[in-house]
Order: structure tokens, then sequence, then C-alpha cells
């Protein structure tokens, strides 16, 4: 006996639109409606390809749903409305892109007064996305004829959305010759110089993040996508807007124009940070500074630092005098006066300016006293990780300048004016900060801290690299000789100081830092954490021989969607696993030394950690009855949340 079996079933779709009267609500409330769409069903694109259907469509993604509908069902026609528009299906691209009352319809959705919908704000965006990469030439001369358009977008500026469209006019379009008359005809339209005058005190916080980071994202994908193009291929005219001097001018003077603001200095500084950036953002950059030294990608053009350098003494009074901010209570008590997001943002510009070693601006710095105000709050607020790593950037930028050699093959030393400037800077850290004897003030302070029961200090960590430094610099390095000078001028005292706390205190500590840190990671511990600590410790040095391997070798080669939303968990690991050694000040001894005096250690303790998988390996019976100590392990994880949950940059 056989049994037969119809394995070709018919979907209830098409028995839908055998019915003379189905609606395309009736149709969308199906779950496979998507796929069955997706998949090139013929009945379902010619029924969703007509004219009602497709206004229809339109009208849900762009009209805000009744207020009296359940809010988990409220946006479900949008939604699934939206999908439907951008799946990709060419007889539906071809509607929609072709029909100019469509497009009408679409565009009307701006026309609105703000704020809009975030939620129809995202489909109307990625709708229109859509349509420029795969309608690009019919949207595009339907956008040029409407005047008002950038001016629209702007407005409605403070929805992400708007921001997104934006960039995928910029970075969307192909080919190049068609982007380039798009980027003309954004520059004709002022957008660059439009943006900047949103970052104003004036204005509300959601407008200048949004417009800041606009910016950002038109510098970097302008400088990427210059890179890969032909020499011979047009520059981009937003990206030669913003470089101006007069666009940065005029930036820096919304920035400190009327009363000052936190949220315009620090939009305003990352606008600058980006302009500065010589490097790759992220681990790759961060592992390029202390191995690869300061070698770049980019040039930062002299008309960014000439409009910097006469604001200056700006930056200089927000350090001195920063926007008031209320008392924190922190995981070590009462801030009374919090360091706060501009001054940080202001010392990280000052970094990034003396990486570009810039005479001008290196001169201007030292007239100010910049350096010596960044140390006094590099002590001031000993709990800030976030600071102390940018003032150790500022240390290490002026101590590890390129050689005369290295600027200049045909300027002698005693006649280049950069090297003359950057030695008076050195000899200013040195003289009039102090840098040695805060050193040595610090660590017999923290000593006797200890010595009493106290907490170490959350800066040591830092200040154990500033030491190193400056020794390493002292054995060899491009000011050499001038430090050894400076060294021989201290007091008597002060100079057997710190010749006795190169040769023991700071020589014990790099000693016990390599061998706590190797006997740790190598430890079988059960700590809450431990495990993470270990991967992403190995994770970090793993990514450090990638990027030696290649510098862009992810860039080669990409990410796509599923790969992001698989490994979002570890993605958070990894930014929970830094905020960790930005809280253990032990950690911050040699974290980043790896490249250098303790990679052998290091590598050693990844060697014994990696093996083969062992099928034969006895694995535990996940099943099995096992006694719980919850005490112990309420106590392990309430100090690890403690440790993980500490914000620093907030300090």
């Amino acid at each position: 006996m056989f049994w037969k079996f119809d394995l070709h079933t018919t979907s209830h779709i098409d028995q839908l639109l055998d019915r003379e009267d189905v609606t395309l609500k009736e149709l969308m409330e199906e779950d496979d409606v998507l796929q069955e769409c997706k998949a090139q069903n013929r009945r379902l694109l010619l029924f969703l390809s007509q004219d009602h259907c497709m206004q229809e469509l339109v009208s849900l993604i762009t009209t805000e749903p009744p207020a009296d509908l359940e809010e988990r069902s409220r946006f479900k026609f949008p939604n699934v409305a939206c999908e439907l528009l951008t799946s990709d299906v060419s007889l539906i691209n071809d509607k929609l892109g072709g029909d100019e009352s469509l497009l009408e319809m679409l565009y009307h959705f701006l026309e609105q007064d703000p704020p809009l919908n975030p939620l129809l704000a995202s489909f109307f965006s990625k709708t229109i996305g859509n349509l420029i990469a795969r309608k690009t030439e019919q949207l595009i001369t339907f956008l040029k004829k409407k005047e008002g358009f950038i001016g629209l977008v702007l407005k409605h500026i403070d929805a992400s959305a708007m921001m997104d469209l934006l960039l995928r006019l910029i970075s969307c379009v192909e080919p190049a010759s068609l982007r380039q008359e798009v980027l003309q005809w954004l520059n004709e339209e002022k957008l660059v110089q439009r943006l900047t005058e949103l970052i104003h005190s004036g204005k509300d916080e959601e407008r200048q993040s949004n417009a800041s980071q606009t910016l950002c994202d038109i510098i970097r994908l302008s400088r990427d996508q210059a890179n890969q193009m032909q020499e011979n291929v047009e520059s981009d005219p937003l990206l030669a807007v913003i470089e101006m001097q007069e666009t940065v001018a005029g930036l820096l003077k919304n920035m400190f124009e009327g009363e000052r603001s936190e949220t315009s200095i620090v939009n305003g500084t990352q606008v600058l940070l980006t302009l500065l950036e010589t490097r790759r953002s992220g681990l790759e950059g961060l592992m390029d500074l202390y191995s690869q030294g300061y070698e770049r990608s980019y040039t930062v053009s002299s008309s960014i630092l000439n409009a910097i350098e006469s604001h200056l003494k700006d930056f200089q009074q927000v350090l001195l005098d920063p926007p008031k901010k209320s008392a924190i209570l922190t995981t070590v008590g009462v801030l009374e006066q919090p360091l706060g997001n501009a001054r940080l943002h202001v010392v990280r510009l000052v970094a990034a300016l003396l990486q570009t070693t810039s005479p001008t601006i290196c001169q201007e710095l030292c007239n100010l006293t910049t350096m010596d105000l960044l140390l006094d709050l590099f002590f001031k607020y000993s709990w800030n990780n976030f600071l102390h790593f940018q003032v150790e950037l500022c240390v290490s930028a002026v101590l590890n300048h390129p050689s005369s050699e290295e600027l200049s093959a045909e300027t002698s030393s005693a006649s280049d004016p950069q090297t003359s400037v950057h030695n008076a800077l050195v000899a200013h850290l040195f003289q009039k900060c102090r840098l040695v004897q805060r050193i040595l003030d610090a660590w017999e302070e923290n000593d006797k801290i200890q010595a009493n029961g106290g907490t170490r200090r959350g800066n040591m960590g830092h200040l154990t690299r500033i030491a190193n430094m400056v020794v390493q610099n002292l054995e060899k390095g491009p000011v050499q000789t001038q430090i050894a000078d400076l060294i021989k001028e201290l007091p008597e005292d002060c100079r057997g100081r710190w010749e006795s706390f190169v040769d023991e205190t700071l020589r014990e500590t790099n000693r016990r830092n390599t061998v706590e840190l190797v006997r740790h990671l190598s430890s079988g511990t059960d700590q809450p954490g431990a495990k993470l600590l270990q991967s992403c410790s190995l994770r970090t040095f793993a990514d450090y021989q990638i990027q030696q391997m290649t510098a862009n070798f992810v860039d080669q080669f990409g990410f796509n969607d599923e790969e992001f939303s698989e490994h979002d968990e570890n993605i958070k690991s990894v930014f929970r696993f830094f905020h960790f050694f930005q809280n253990e000040s032990f950690f911050c001894d040699c974290l980043f030394s790896f490249p250098q005096a303790n990679a052998a250690a290091f590598e050693a303790c990844c060697k014994e950690r990696i093996r083969q998988f062992d099928d034969a390996e006895e694995e535990e019976d996940i099943w099995e009855e096992k006694e719980i100590n919850y005490a112990t392990q309420a106590k392990s994880r309430t100090r690890w949340i403690e440790i993980i949950s500490d914000e620093p940059g907030n300090l």
C-alpha cells in the first residue's frame, strides 16, 4: 500500500487573491505576505502595484495612525507597508519611482510641522533610501525640482532618520558622475553652512547633536571615498567647504557666541576632532598610537589649524571656567564639581592638536601653559580614566615628537623653527609643569594613603605609563639629549629621588604588573567576570596581531547585517571589558604595553590558554544537582557589577 503526499501546498494569499473583493489590509494581515512578495508571487505583485494599493501603502507610512488603537498594533500596518515598499522587487520599485504622484505623497511627509513621529520618519527614510539606490536618476531629478527640500530635511534634523537620509544621498548614489552631480547640488544648497549654523547654544540639543554627527560622517565618508577612487576624480565639494578656514571659523564662532553651552562646545569639538583625524578610529587606531608612532593617513589642512589657533584662548577658558554642573554621587563619594563632558572634549582636542606638530599651535599652547593646567586636572580628578588617557596622549605627543631629520631632510636642527618650538615645549613640560616632581609627589602621597589602609588612586596606572614614557625617551628617543639635560638641571635632592624611583620603585611596579597579569589570566578562577576578562584579553591581543597583518583588513572584507546582530552581545562584552580596565588602575599599568615590553609574557600566556578541542574530555553534566551558595555568588556578583557599571567619564 502506498501513501500519496501532495507537497505543493497552495499559499493562503493565493486563496485570498481568488476573491474579487479582497482588500490590501486583508493581505497584510497574512504572516507570509512579505515572504511571498520577495519570492516574486506574480499575482500578489500585480495586486500590490495597482494605483490604489500603492497609494494606500504610501499613505500608511506617512500618516499618523489613529491614537485610539492599541500601541502594540498601532504601527503594524505602517511597518508591513514599509517592508513591502522596500522589498527590492523591481515591479514595486518601478511603480513607486516612476509615478510622480506617489513621490509627491512621500514628499508631503516632510511638509508637516515638527516634530515628526520618529517611527514614521524611519519608514519614510528607509523608503526614500531604497529609491536612492534603485531608482536613482528618477528620484534625484524629482528632488532637485523641489527648491525647499534641503530646508525641510534640516527642519526635521532632530529626527535621526533625516540624518540618515542625507548620508544616503551623499554615499549611496551611483555612478560616480551622478554622485558628483548630487554633491555639487548639495553644495549649492549650502548644506555644510546650514548644518554648521545649527551647532549653536540657541538650538535644542537633538538638532545640535544630529547636525554635528552629520558633519562628522560627511568628513569620514568623503575621505574614505576619496582614498578608494582614482586620483583624476574630482574632489568632494562638501569636504572642501568643511575644511575651509572660513567654515571652521564660523563653527568656532557659533560654539562660543552668547551664553556658553556644554552641548554646543561638545558637538562643535566633535567636528573639529573629526577634521583632525589622521588615522582610523577604534582599536586599530589605538594600537597604532602605541606601536607605530604618529604615521598619518590624512594630512591636516593648515586652514583648519589656523582657524583653531585663534580660539585656543576660548578653549583654555573652558578648562578654567567650565559650564556649571551640579554635584553628582559616584562610587567613590560625592563630586562637588564634576569634570564634565565639555572639558573632557577640550582635552581630547588639545591631544589631537599636539599630534599635528604644528609650530604655531605648540607655541600658543606653551604660552597659555595648557599642559600645566591639564596636569592639574589629571591629579585633581584621580578617578576619571578617560581624562587620564587623554593627558597621557598629550605627554606622549610632546615626548615622541619627530626628530628634525624626519621633519625635513634639508633643514638643520638649529634653524628649523618647528624643532625649536618643540624643544621649548619639552622644556616647558619639565620646567614649568614640573613633570618629574609631580610624578614623585603623587607616588609618595599614594604610598602614604595605601599605608594607612586607603585605596590606591585611580590615576596610578596612567601615571606609571607616563613615568615609563619619560624613562624610555631618556634612554632612546627624538629628544633624548634634551631630556637628559633637563633631568641634570633638577635640584640635587629631586634628581636623587628620581633615580631611586626609577631604579627601585618603578622597576618593581613594572615587574609586579607583568607577573600578576600573567598569573591572573592563567588561573582557573571562578569569580564572576573572569571568563569575560580572559576572553576579551585574548581577543584584544588577537585584534592587535590582525591589525599588524594589514591595516585595512576589515575594510576590505566588511561585515553583513547578520554578523552584527549575531555578535551584538560580544560587542557589548568588549565595551564592558574596557570599562573594567578603565576602573581598575592595575590593568591600566599594563594593558597597552603588550605591544612593547610585556608582549612576550602576554603571548606566552595566550599560547598556554589556547589548546586544541578534545572530544575525549569529560564534559560537565548540566543536569546534575549541585549545592548553590547564594551568599557567595551574590557578594561576587555585586563586586563585578560595581566594577563594570562605574562611569568614569561622568566624574
